[in-house]
């Protein structure tokens, strides 16, 4: 009979390597091929929210940002991996070599890095897709105006889509010191305008809300005077949005009309009215065509009686002057009321708009 053959014995006791190892392994060797692979400071990209089929969300991305980046920036260009720069064989000198070989290096990871690429955002339903070479504001802004003209919708997945143009540590002094110098291009003099801060967090319980939003208006505040706070129609949003410990800045144009950024509510906006508008006007011309056929199908004896009734009346009418009066200072009685009331709910909600 034939002996088994015996197996060697497993380096470290006999056991087998975790799964773990692997997938930890398998992360570092895509990070080393193709940029980050997960949300840091210091990227730019869009951040989209989506229900609950993330990876559906990400082929929605890739193929409606691929369509309008094309759009305005063109389509994306690809190096052929023959074209690599090569280090020359006659440089004797190793610290010459050695950085030449760190440079090709570098130049062939951006060979590899894509215009749009998904990294992991560390939040459940959020995606953040990292761009490289473009304006993010210019090009979300650009995808919503065009579905707000068109009203067709292009998704069924993905809810909002907010551009980021920076990213830092989600931290209160390290957001002071960052926002100091990315906020200047909107607010700084001779830049001016009316604002609102929108602030949400996720996954995160070390920052306060309030005190965020007091220190970013105060910067705002401080670059320009003429700087007003506007919560109903604000030239620019100030987005910010943390995730874990990185912190996602942004100023935004049109947040109220497109809906706060959301691609399914922005298509309904012209819809609704267009329903509407056609039956009020079929409505109110059949009204006037059946009081005119009432007016024609009268005497004129009735037309007189009709006509007299208005004199008659006319001292109910003078009666119903001071009701008109009350209603009147009624009105103008509620202003401060409603004043007061606004003022209340902006402080309310000073985490969406605020």
């Amino acid at each position: 009979m034939a002996t088994p053959v015996q197996q060697p014995p497993q380096p470290g006791g006999g056991k087998r390597r975790g799964k773990v190892q692997y997938v930890q392994a398998k992360r570092a060797r895509r990070c080393d091929a193709g940029g980050p692979r997960q949300l840091e400071p210091g990227l730019q990209g869009i951040l989209i929210t989506c229900n609950m089929n993330e990876r559906k969300c990400v082929e929605e991305a890739y193929s409606l940002l691929s369509e309008y980046g094309d759009d305005l920036y063109g389509p994306e260009k690809f190096t052929d991996k023959d074209q690599q720069p090569s280090g020359s064989e006659e440089d004797d000198d190793v610290e010459a070599a050695l950085k030449k070989e760190v440079d090709d290096i570098k130049a062939s990871t951006e060979m590899k890095l894509r215009r749009f690429q998904s990294v992991e955002s560390g939040a459940n339903n959020v995606v953040f897709i990292r761009t490289l070479g473009i304006e993010p504001e210019k090009l979300v802004h650009h995808i919503l105006q065009d579905m707000y003209k068109t009203k067709k919708k292009k998704t069924r997945v993905i809810l909002r889509m907010l551009p980021i143009s920076g990213t830092c540590k989600a931290f209160l002094e390290d957001m002071k010191k960052y926002a100091e110098t990315f906020l200047e291009p909107w607010f700084k003099a001779p830049n001016k305008g009316t604002f609102q801060i929108v602030y949400k967090s996720r996954n995160n319980s070390h920052m306060n809300r309030e005190e965020v939003i007091k220190e970013l208006a105060g910067i705002v505040g401080s670059l320009n005077s003429e700087n007003k706070v506007n919560l109903t129609n604000p030239q620019y949003t100030v987005v910010v949005e943390i995730i874990k410990v990185v912190c996602c800045l942004s100023v935004v144009k049109d947040y109220m009309l497109f809906r706060k950024y959301n691609l399914q509510e922005v298509v309904k906006i012209g819809k609704d009215l267009s329903q509407l508008k056609p039956k009020q006007g079929k409505n109110v011309k059949e009204a006037k065509l059946e009081s005119g056929d009432k007016l024609n199908q009268n005497d004129p004896a009735e037309g007189k009686n009709n006509q007299q009734v208005i004199p008659e009346n006319s001292e109910e009418l003078g009666q119903a002057k001071p009701m008109s009066e009350m209603q009147g200072g009624n009105e103008g009685g509620t202003k401060p009321e409603l004043a007061s009331q606004i003022t209340e709910g902006s402080k309310s909600n000073e985490g969406d708009l605020s």
